[in-house]
């Protein structure tokens, strides 16, 4: 594989770690705190398995960090910068929005 094969490969498995709407519900849950596993399943409303399958993606992808203290394990998002990735995104995503409701308002004159 080619340096730059390479680095686009690395860029796209760092994007499918974010394409999962519970994984970016998690990102959110955590942006001004640290969480510990259990307050996030009451927090966000999941099952404890199906949430730490999505943590450890995010950790293994660098976007979460966790620690131990005694039985739970406490996680927290290791580089704020992740926000200036999903605010673009975000803002794409009004933008669309905004055109499809022009569009739709257009087809309910005609």
């Amino acid at each position: 594989m080619k340096d730059k094969d390479l680095v686009f490969k690395i860029k796209a498995d760092f994007l499918k770690s974010l394409a999962h709407p519970l994984r970016l519900q998690i990102i959110e849950y955590l942006k001004n705190r640290e969480a510990s596993v259990g307050e996030m399943v009451k927090g966000i409303g999941v099952e404890q398995s199906g949430l730490s399958k999505h943590l450890s993606i995010l950790r293994i992808a660098g976007i979460l960090s966790s620690r131990q203290e005694k039985a739970a394990v406490f996680y927290s998002v290791r580089d704020n910068d992740i926000f200036h990735v999903l605010r673009p995104i975000a803002e794409i995503l009004r933008k669309k929005l905004k055109e499809s409701q022009s569009v739709l308002a257009h087809l309910g004159q005609v």
